[in-house]
């Protein structure tokens, strides 16, 4: 670590009817990677986009590499060094990886563009970071990880020495990860100081030199990473201590909800067959492109299947498209809540009431206000969403209670499945457990609860019991107390076992 590079003092921020800072201290080092922590709505969005130059600081000071700035504008932050990759990459999925790295910044040779030497510029960066990426190919075509990449080396190209990294590895397998983090390592190397937000706090480990804890607006410690217990860093995280990163509740396992049987959906749902009963959470596990998301889109009815049978308390049920499974009390939770399972730009109270204009319209099809009100009091009181009113838009929420309130909005029809995929993703540890606490909730009031999830100890800590899938197939069932991660790991590398064992045979 070398010389501060970032130091940011007093910051305070407010927007209408909140105070998102308060008096908020961040530094930064050269050669560092600084963890920026805190619970969703802690501030730590906005502190970094202030440091970026997305929004401007209502009081407080601001310096980089030594110079004083009473704010910054996106073009000023990237002129000092700064540069964000954001969770939601912001990529042009239908420009090439060299037009997005000099995007807004283009060469010219004259009056025309000299794309030879933008794209030599584009494969030298990308070489750096010995990404083996074509500064031809389109970026849509592109998984998240590669995109990554690209998003790092046209950081590299505007000679960025602070890089946030927001979430970087949300949606990265753990091979991916580990490239990441070797990136991460070499960069730090370099000099560049780097500014890292990530709820998947076991990540720190491998990479974190100092911590910054943030809760409700404020800065609350500062430290070398080194220095903290992982229990001492979420007790100043969240201010309380957290007893249990998974609570359990034990139920007598019911009658039979939901059955699928033999469901083939394209490539990756192949003959699936399982039941869920009342008194059980149940687990979907396996690696990316094992099948999982693809199924719980296929009984939802969002794709198309091409064959298989459902039953609903015994009787089977036609489940066609989405209409179909709400009616029937067979409803999702999306693995991306933004883009599938919230009207960002509606409030709360719209997103609610919008999938039950049956209830609340009754016969009639007038909307009864008072019905609609009392609805959506309820859910908001149930699940403690944390909202000043009914009124704000979902954008406005953190990550956990968006995910609270796509689920309010089918609890308030008396849903008889709950099928939640991923549904901690990009959350913090405490909405983790907040979420635990509404599956367990459902599970006592004899719902049948189906979930996804890539983080193994989740799976194993939640789930009653443990459906395993590979290559589009489930290939093992396993009791949720009795799981370990290698049998869950082999299980969900049995396809790539079986090709390799075959490869060797030939």
């Amino acid at each position: 670590m070398g010389d501060r590079i970032v130091s940011m003092e007093h910051i305070t921020k407010e927007f209408p009817g909140v105070k998102a800072l308060d008096d908020v201290h961040f530094e930064l080092e050269a050669g560092e990677v600084m963890a920026l922590l805190g619970e969703n709505g802690a501030g730590k969005s906005t502190l970094v986009k202030i440091l970026s130059g997305v929004y401007s600081l209502d009081h407080g000071s601001l310096s980089i590499f030594g110079k004083d700035y009473k704010s910054l504008t996106p073009n000023t932050a990237r002129e000092a060094g700064v540069a964000i990759i954001h969770q939601e990459l912001n990529m042009c999925r239908d420009l090439t990886v060299c037009q997005n790295m000099f995007l807004g910044r283009e060469m010219r040779a004259g009056f025309v563009l000299n794309n030879a030497k933008m794209e030599h510029e584009a494969r030298k960066y990308l070489d750096e970071l010995g990404v083996d990426i074509d500064p031809h190919q389109v970026v849509g075509d592109l998984p998240v990880s590669k995109q990554q990449m690209i998003e790092i080396a046209k950081a590299l190209s505007i000679n960025a020495r602070i890089l946030i990294m927001d979430e970087p590895t949300s949606a990265l397998t753990s091979r991916e990860i580990e490239e990441l983090f070797q990136i991460i390592h070499r960069l730090k190397a370099q000099g560049c100081g780097i500014v890292y937000i990530s709820h998947r706090l076991e990540e720190l480990a491998h990479i974190a030199d100092r911590v910054t804890i943030m809760r409700d607006g404020r800065f609350i410690t500062q430290g070398r990473y080194a220095d903290f217990t992982m229990d001492e860093i979420i007790a100043n995280m969240v201010g309380r201590e957290i007893k249990e990163k998974f609570p359990k509740v034990i139920c007598p396992k019911g009658k039979k909800v939901f059955e699928v049987r033999n469901l083939n959906a394209g490539r990756l749902v192949r003959d699936i067959s399982f039941s869920l009963y009342e008194g059980e959470i149940v687990g979907i596990a396996g690696l990316m492109g094992a099948g999982r998301t693809e199924t719980t889109r296929a009984i939802f009815g969002v794709d198309p299947k091409q064959s298989g049978e459902f039953f609903l308390d015994g009787k089977p049920v036609k489940i066609e498209n989405p209409m179909d499974a709400i009616r029937l009390g067979v409803v999702l939770a999306p693995e991306d809540r933004k883009k599938d399972g919230l009207c960002t730009k509606l409030s709360i109270r719209q997103n609610i009431a919008l999938p039950n204009l049956d209830v609340i319209g009754g016969k009639s099809g007038v909307i009864n206000k008072r019905t609609e009100n009392e609805m959506c009091d309820k859910a908001v009181q149930e699940l403690a969403i944390k909202t000043p009113n009914l009124e704000v838009d979902a954008a406005t929420l953190s990550g956990g209670n968006q995910q609270k309130v796509v689920v309010a909005k089918w609890l308030a029809r008396n849903s008889r499945v709950v099928i939640f995929d991923e549904p901690t993703r990009g959350i913090d540890v405490g909405a983790k457990v907040e979420i635990y606490h509404l599956m367990n909730q459902l599970k006592q009031q004899g719902i049948a609860v189906l979930f996804v999830s890539s983080e193994m100890p989740e799976v194993m800590g939640v789930a009653d019991r443990i459906i395993v899938m590979c290559d589009g197939r489930i290939t093992g069932e396993l009791n949720g107390s009795d799981a370990t991660q290698n049998e869950i790991l082999r299980l969900a590398t049995s396809f790539e076992n079986k090709m390799a064992a075959g490869a060797e045979e030939v």
